[in-house]
């Protein structure tokens, strides 16, 4: 499982960078700035996505093709930096769907829509959210 508030698995940004042009060492931080984005406003993300998964460690919402490069856009991320993320969620993504044996369903999810896992806030985020 993932530390309270993260989002993916260490397992899965190992993969995601390996595949990414990112160094593995700031996959982590990428994850953290884009979870930290995500969190403080995630009642709205949730009011405008499909949510096909959530559990006690995450939100998985389900976004129009287009959501992570607009996120990079914001944040101010390369291409190279916002694509990285975007694959350590699809694998998180995928790993659920395995898990649950739901992996036809979210990968047919995948042709069409970008997962964005959020974890769940920690007290001291959402004190900082209101």
């Amino acid at each position: 499982m993932t530390d309270a508030g993260e989002p993916i698995e260490g397992q899965i940004l190992l993969l995601a960078a390996a595949k990414a042009s990112v160094a593995p060492s700031q996959l982590p931080d990428l994850v953290d700035r884009v979870q930290h984005y995500l969190v403080a406003d995630i009642e709205r993300h949730r009011r405008s996505a499909e949510c096909p998964y959530e559990d006690d460690d995450r939100i998985v919402l389900l976004f129009e093709t287009g959501f992570w490069e607009r996120i990079g856009s914001t944040l101010a991320l390369e291409e190279r930096e916002w694509d990285a993320v975007s694959r350590a969620h699809a694998e998180q993504f995928r790993r659920i769907g395995r898990r649950r044996d739901r992996e036809a369903e979210f990968e047919t999810a995948l042709e069409i829509r970008e997962p964005v896992c959020i974890g769940r806030p920690t007290a001291d985020e959402r004190d900082k959210t209101g």
